[in-house]
């Protein structure tokens, strides 16, 4: 490995004293990148993604946020993790999660390299829950500790500081969390050792519900509407159950609703780009800047509208499992973009990779540094990869749409059904030669959804009746293939011979 390339993935070194970088994480909660969710980001965008890398085909491999943040924190597919949805019988920050997974995610291996780790924000839907820990559990290898209980919220909510419960009220000024995580990093960029290399979270609740905007954005957007093209109130009459079942056109109660839902979004970003600067701002003045890794993304993307589905994320298509990425860092050239796809999934072994250390073997994901800074070792990226989800409900007929599952808590406008137990599929997505997405649902009709994204863009025609039926056995093949694998398996990258045409 040539000189440059060592120095830029281990640190630096002079006068015979060496450091390591840096790296912080900031990690929204449904921010889309489809529909038009990096739009507020202005900062973000200038500060990130022009000083560095942007990745155009980012993906979640699961569109909710418990098993993606699960995902985030072990780099391994939600098979293997085992958090199925956002309750505690669906394994959110379960007992067992804290067993058996919270042991073998990234920041206990950071630890182990001699980072101080930071966490401030909302870390698993069911943290906190009296039934495994309460407040008291602080998960392992996070030195501090300011952790969100329960479900995103930006007024009125509990965090464990280092074990202990503090609860906070309604107040803008002491209480907005998104600028209280912005606060509590500065203060802890101006207070922390020196002479050890540190990791953040930051983990902001925007641009969840209950969208409250801080006071000096609340008026922001006015007039602004969710976007109408592609496949907004048009009717999903070639998909499965749950698609066909929404009414369209939507009744103008769900279109007025999901328009400000949309617009108090982008409000509440406004905060995460004012969070951006300021840590960027307080990195500059400490001098790490040049010495530190930033990445910011979503746990998962959302629809608002799409095939008559007012909001919510959850299903198969671009919109919900496309994700922002952005990162910039030591050795990554300013206004890159970059192409290859990459998951979250990829998050933690990138992490590793920068500390050096060699743990990342044992996860699904695959390190990208390589992607961004020049490196000997580029080896040939993968082609395809898989999207799979549980389904939340009671109700285990098929079809059946319960109005409460466990881990669903309100009933959106006109109540139209956006998750229930048998909205339970797996997908292969690919971008090679060909740009497709191959989907099975664990239903009684066993139903299977296909598209060709260069010619559909939008995922409007299920062309499962129209292909060649041998492509059909190849992408089942590889998607059997991917719902079992583990490790170097995941990793394993397509031969050109196994390569999917249309």
């Amino acid at each position: 490995m040539k000189l440059v390339t060592f120095l830029f993935l281990v640190g630096s070194c002079r006068f015979g004293l060496c450091t390591r970088n840096n790296i912080v994480l900031i990690l929204t909660d449904d921010q889309d990148v489809e529909l038009g969710g990096m739009t507020p980001m202005k900062k973000t965008r200038a500060l990130i993604g022009d000083a560095g890398a942007t990745f155009t085909n980012a993906f979640t491999v699961t569109p909710l946020c418990c098993p993606s943040r699960s995902a985030i924190l072990t780099g391994k597919y939600p098979h293997n993790h085992l958090v199925r949805n956002n309750s505690l019988s669906g394994n959110c920050s379960s007992v067992k999660w804290q067993k058996v997974m919270e042991p073998r995610a990234f920041p206990v291996y950071l630890k182990q390299k001699g980072y101080q780790t930071f966490y401030a924000g909302k870390y698993l839907n069911q943290y906190g829950h009296p039934a495994v820990g309460g407040t008291a559990h602080v998960p392992m290898g996070w030195d501090h500790w300011y952790g969100l209980v329960g479900n995103s919220k930006y007024y009125n909510y509990t965090l464990s500081v280092n074990g202990v419960a503090e609860k906070h009220s309604s107040s803008y000024q002491k209480d907005y969390l998104t600028d209280l995580i912005a606060n509590r990093s500065v203060e802890f960029l101006e207070s922390r050792r020196r002479y050890a290399p540190f990791f953040m979270v930051l983990a902001t609740p925007a641009c969840h519900s209950p969208w409250n905007a801080a006071p000096k954005y609340s008026k922001s957007f006015t007039g602004t509407k969710a976007p109408r093209h592609g496949s907004f109130n048009v009717h999903g009459k070639n998909k499965h159950w749950l698609i066909r079942q929404a009414k369209t056109p939507m009744k103008n109660t769900s279109i007025e609703f999901l328009d400000d839902v949309y617009r108090r979004r982008w409000q509440t970003l406004l905060s995460v780009d004012d969070l951006v600067e300021q840590v960027i701002k307080k990195l500059e003045e400490t001098k790490e800047l040049n010495n530190t890794y930033i990445f910011y993304t979503s746990d998962n993307g959302y629809h608002t509208g799409q095939f008559s589905l007012p909001i919510d994320k959850r299903q198969l298509y671009e919109f919900d499992i496309r994700v922002p990425l952005l990162v910039r860092g030591p050795g990554i050239k300013p206004k890159q973009t970059i192409k290859e796809p990459v998951l979250n999934i990829d998050l933690a072994p990138t992490f590793l990779n920068i500390a050096g250390h060699d743990e990342q073997k044992g996860m699904d994901g695959r390190s990208f540094l390589p992607l961004m800074v020049p490196s000997q070792n580029k080896s040939k990226w993968r082609t395809d990869f898989l999207v799979e989800y549980t389904g939340e409900g009671h109700d285990k007929s098929d079809p059946s749409c319960p109005n409460v599952g466990p881990g669903e808590a309100e009933c959106f406008p006109d109540c139209v059904c956006e998750d229930a137990f048998n909205n339970t599929y797996a997908c292969v997505r690919t971008l090679s030669q060909s740009n497709l997405q191959y989907c099975e649902f664990a239903d009684n009709e066993n139903f299977v959804e296909v598209y060709n994204l260069t010619a559909d863009a939008y995922q409007l025609t299920n062309i499962r009746k129209l292909v060649d039926p041998s492509l059909l056995v190849k992408m089942n093949q590889r998607l059997i293939k991917l719902e079992s694998c583990s490790g170097d398996d995941c990793r394993t990258v397509q031969r050109e011979e196994d390569r999917f045409d249309s």
